[in-house]
């Protein structure tokens, strides 16, 4: 089966004009490359030179505005730089000892636990 057996009259027409536009489109550029300038096609490339051959204007920081800027990004550095310090600083110092619960505390701990392992296997013999 083919591909214009399948086409709609809509679309054969449509395929029909799209081939013809390529085929203009085609004839310009080969003239372009050519050097042969046509008049259609001498518009959109002028249209197109006007934006891209423009030079941007390039924004310009005052004296002021450019020493503010060095010296918040001075300040930032100095802050990062310090907190480093800080932090090695802290870890030449000794570790600070954590609170120690009693020996008595302890023990009393250990023997609630242990007693109330003994019900649990006592109600597990039990049963």
């Amino acid at each position: 089966m083919s591909i214009t057996s399948s086409l709609t009259s809509a679309q054969f027409k449509q395929a029909a004009e799209l081939k013809e536009k390529i085929e203009a489109l085609n004839q310009e550029l080969t003239a372009l490359l050519a050097g042969e300038a046509s008049a259609p096609a001498a518009a959109p490339v002028a249209a197109v030179k006007a934006k891209v051959g423009r030079p941007r204007k390039k924004s310009k920081f005052s004296a002021e505005g450019l020493a503010r800027l060095r010296a918040g990004q001075a300040a930032r550095w100095a802050r990062v730089h310090a907190e480093k310090a800080a932090k090695a600083e802290k870890a030449d110092q000794p570790v600070k000892k954590t609170r120690k619960m009693s020996k008595a505390a302890r023990a009393k701990i250990a023997a609630g636990a242990r007693a109330r392992w003994a019900r649990v296997r006592a109600e597990k013999a039990g049963l």
